[in-house]
């Protein structure tokens, strides 16, 4: 099966995402190819990848000192602790900035070790081999990094550019139908983002791509990382287009935020919930017409429908809801700033609702 290649240009770092089927024992030769040199490496690595994947990567590396440190991937662990246990791992072993971190499994796994990266020595190699649908079309590039507090999701975290990304679209078939559909959430919302032919692709191919076809499944990949490239070269830093990213997000991490970070809702489950009503909230305030607000409806009903999502709050949720809304990155005054939809290809990123307006909302779709 063909490798694609694509190349990320930031201010801080040039770097490559590889591709590919059957390529996580091809790890140390792709590195050789890259001119990726260390002595030593720390795995972190997702303890629900399945012990062959582990044994590929090691053989790969087997001309590198590596070091495995089994990590229980759950948001309520993406925490300093966890960042501090890595951090340790590295002086106990004398890790110097040239030799290298690398994170094998999720979002969440590679957010920590980023992290983690960023802040040992003030920055240290950082190479990721994301292992879930999620992470492969989204967390994985960009640079940003993020760990969890009392008052909210990933508010302490820094930006940090990977040397390198290795996606295998092999992991994918361990994982659970679950976190297939974690990951489609972010190829739905790039979808959206980039243009309706984008979309309507997806629309009628969701079944085969949910099912991991191969030819399927490599194109929604390939595009929802073509569109992330294109946002994070122009703004890497979030400061104005890569806000469009956050689609459904404010919702996502509020809700996240108030069920504890429970296993009840993942973030993928949270985004399409989120977008769900970023969107009825476009159509609301008469930014998104009618004829698009059904056809993007009538895709999230197939995804809530496959995904068995179904309501999370009742009306005494509503005011902690708003809570972690309000502590969300974004926000610049009072009100709570939200990224609306107008069209397929064009946002609303500075859409701004008062508490009580929200509130209101809230009571509709609640």
């Amino acid at each position: 099966m063909k490798i694609n290649n694509i190349k990320i240009k930031t201010n801080a770092k040039s770097y490559d995402v590889v591709i590919g089927s059957n390529i996580i024992n091809k790890t140390g030769k792709i590195l050789n190819q890259k001119k990726i040199n260390f002595d030593k490496c720390l795995v972190i690595m997702d303890k629900n990848i399945p012990s062959k994947f582990k044994k590929l990567l090691q053989r790969s590396l087997k001309n590198k000192k590596n070091i495995f440190f089994q990590f229980y991937s759950t948001e309520k662990n993406k925490n300093y602790k966890n960042v501090d246990k890595i951090l340790n791992l590295m002086f106990k072993n004398k890790f110097n900035r040239d030799d290298c971190l690398i994170s094998f499994g999720g979002g969440i796994t590679g957010d920590v070790s980023a992290f983690a990266a960023s802040i040992y020595k003030r920055g240290i190699k950082f190479i990721n081999l994301p292992s879930t649908l999620l992470s492969q079309v989204d967390s994985s590039i960009g640079g940003k990094t993020g760990i969890n507090n009392k008052y909210g999701k990933n508010l302490i975290g820094s930006f940090y550019q990977p040397d390198l990304v290795i996606a295998d679209t092999n992991l994918l078939e361990s994982l659970p139908k679950r976190e297939i559909i974690c990951g489609y959430a972010e190829i739905f919302k790039s979808s959206l983002l980039d243009s309706k032919k984008k979309f309507l692709f997806l629309d009628k191919n969701i079944d085969g791509i949910l099912k991991l076809k191969s030819n399927l499944i490599n194109q929604a990949i390939l595009n929802s990382c073509k569109l992330k490239k294109k946002i994070v070269e122009r703004d890497e830093k979030e400061e104005n287009l890569r806000k469009v990213l956050n689609l459904g997000h404010t919702f996502a991490h509020a809700y996240e935020a108030t069920l504890n970070y429970s296993t009840k809702l993942n973030h993928g489950e949270a985004v399409i919930l989120g977008i769900n009503n970023s969107i009825y909230l476009s159509f609301y305030k008469n930014l998104l017409s009618k004829s698009d607000y059904k056809l993007i409806k009538s895709h999230i009903d197939k995804i809530i429908h496959r995904g068995r999502i179904r309501n999370f709050f009742t009306y005494k949720d509503i005011n902690k809801i708003i809570y972690y809304m309000k502590t969300d990155k974004k926000n610049k005054s009072n009100k709570i700033n939200l990224v609306l939809l107008k069209k397929f290809g064009k946002i609303n990123t500075n859409f701004e609702l008062s508490a009580n307006n929200l509130r209101s909302f809230l009571k509709n779709v609640i």
